[in-house]
């Protein structure tokens, strides 16, 4: 069946899907015309399973010219994410491949096979100028499929024999299978990890961010970065006000314990087509508080959703704003963590022909 978009703006709901964040596949935004099969399966609606797409991209390192964000570059070993967390600012970014941003976005994961030998020629190339490079920019680089394809380890070798540094971010317990290269890495300031939690509170995450770990598990992981010498921080992403900007406190003090030396925080990001999935999730999950977080997030963006203005898009503005970033800082201060990781050193990057060639 053929529907006309303009005339059908709204999402078609659906059951929750068991370990889905996104209920739904809203329209793609750059089509006017939208396909609707007229017969669903019931069990693929039900349970749908996740699909696997060779990305045949020819170079590997991103550059990022927006001026709030902390880094310049980086590396994206996978598009799409399997965690199905629901309010990720990335999830328009499958619009661009024909796709929807709702639950295309978590089951058809495309994945860059050829990132480790791509980025080994970028920085064996005399043109490449050593500096840190971020892991991932957009889509957790530690998903489930990452335990068979190994390609964010494969790309970790490439760095740790290069001595090139890099940050990661990433939300999955899955790190600490990598320590011994992290650490390599480390001895020469190389490496920095930041662990994103959400909240403490395990159901909440369960729902939020369905295949991602259990905040148990994240800070576990910060216990293990932290003995093994890996420095590591926490970013508290995002700040859904009205729902967990009240964990705010306890969170850094938990990751205090566990060893982390910094953190930061972002406030939840709706660009594009995301406040509709994210209405409708509250709707789904939580009705009861549905309209207290979108009267939040309004009066951080002067009666907007989104407001989609650098510095503006991260922090919000207004009252409500400030009493966050305020409750941030306390916090930090009360617990002894910094704002800011330490800075990465590209001093013991090396281009040796000899271990070049070694790579391939």
């Amino acid at each position: 069946m053929i529907i006309d978009k303009a005339a059908n703006r709204h999402f078609r709901r659906n059951p929750v899907l068991k370990g889905r964040g996104a209920t739904e596949n809203p329209p793609n935004r750059f089509y006017r015309i939208e396909y609707v099969p007229e017969v669903q399966n019931d069990f693929d609606e039900a349970a749908p399973r996740t699909e696997y797409y060779r990305d045949a991209s020819r170079s590997i390192i991103t550059c990022n010219s927006s001026p709030d964000v902390y880094f310049d570059t980086s590396i994206n070993p996978y598009r799409g994410c399997e965690h199905g967390c629901i309010y990720c600012y990335a999830r328009p970014t499958h619009e661009y491949f024909g796709l929807s941003l709702g639950r295309d976005f978590e089951t058809k994961i495309f994945v860059k096979e050829d990132a480790p030998q791509l980025l080994a020629e970028k920085l064996a190339s005399p043109r490449w100028n050593p500096q840190p490079l971020a892991m991932s920019g957009v889509t957790d680089p530690y998903q489930p499929i990452e335990r068979k394809l190994r390609i964010t380890r494969r790309c970790l070798e490439i760095l740790a024999r290069f001595r090139n540094p890099v940050q990661i971010i990433t939300k999955s317990e899955m790190i600490t299978r990598d320590i011994d290269l992290l650490q390599k890495l480390a001895d020469f300031d190389a490496v920095s990890v930041a662990i994103t939690v959400t909240t403490l509170n395990g159901t909440l995450a369960r729902i939020m961010e369905p295949r991602a770990a259990q905040p148990h598990r994240r800070l576990a992981a910060v216990r293990k970065l932290a003995a093994a010498g890996i420095p590591v921080g926490v970013l508290v992403a995002p700040v859904i006000p009205g729902l967990t900007d009240h964990e705010i406190p306890g969170i850094l003090r938990e990751v205090k314990a566990a060893g982390a030396t910094h953190a930061g925080y972002i406030l939840l990001r709706l660009p594009h087509g995301m406040s509709g999935i994210f209405e409708n999730w509250l709707e789904e999950s939580f009705p009861d508080r549905k309209e207290k977080v979108l009267n939040r997030l309004k009066a951080l963006h002067n009666g907007k959703l989104y407001d989609s203005e650098f510095y503006k898009r991260m922090r919000g503005e207004g009252e409500f704003a400030g009493q966050i970033g305020q409750l941030f800082r306390v916090s930090l201060k009360k617990y002894g963590l910094s704002e800011r990781g330490r800075e990465l050193s590209t001093a013991a990057f090396r281009r040796s022909k000899e271990r070049q060639l070694s790579l391939f």
